[in-house]
């Protein structure tokens, strides 16, 4: 089972989400902006992020951004509701870019399809954990 965070501001989404992917079997862990969004994968480590765009306060794009500064391996999947998005340079960091939709067909699909292609990276690559600089030098998690 693999822990999603679900960036969402629209309350009525976010449940729809989190009912929905748990269904499909992923522990479900919310946020409604990207700045509680950034304190929860400190605190909860998600395997996976879906992330709206436009939130209040810091938005998803620069939210995206500064996760992948932490932790590049860590997939974000951009779900929003403007396919203008997709030209935006930075947008193309995410794993995938979902436009929204009431029906989580696609979602799901591009949510299995990246954690997938995330697990094979981590199998073949596991040398590539993530370093962390503190006061006694440099460690591997």
């Amino acid at each position: 089972m693999a822990r999603v965070l679900v960036v969402e501001d629209d309350p009525n989404q976010r449940l729809l989400y989190q009912v929905e992917l748990q269904r499909a079997g992923h522990d479900i862990v919310t946020a409604k902006e990207g700045r509680e969004a950034l304190d929860l994968v400190e605190q909860v480590e998600p395997d996976l992020v879906v992330m709206d765009i436009q939130t209040p306060g810091m938005d998803g794009i620069d939210a995206m951004m500064r996760m992948l500064a932490r932790d590049h391996r860590l997939p974000v999947i951009l779900n929003t509701a403007y396919a203008s998005y997709k030209n935006n340079f930075q947008t193309w960091s995410a794993a995938a870019y979902v436009l929204k939709s009431s029906d989580l067909t696609e979602l799901k699909k591009a949510i299995k399809k990246v954690l997938r292609r995330s697990a094979a990276e981590r199998a073949r690559r596991p040398e590539l954990g993530t370093v962390t600089v503190g006061k006694t030098g440099i460690r591997r998690k």
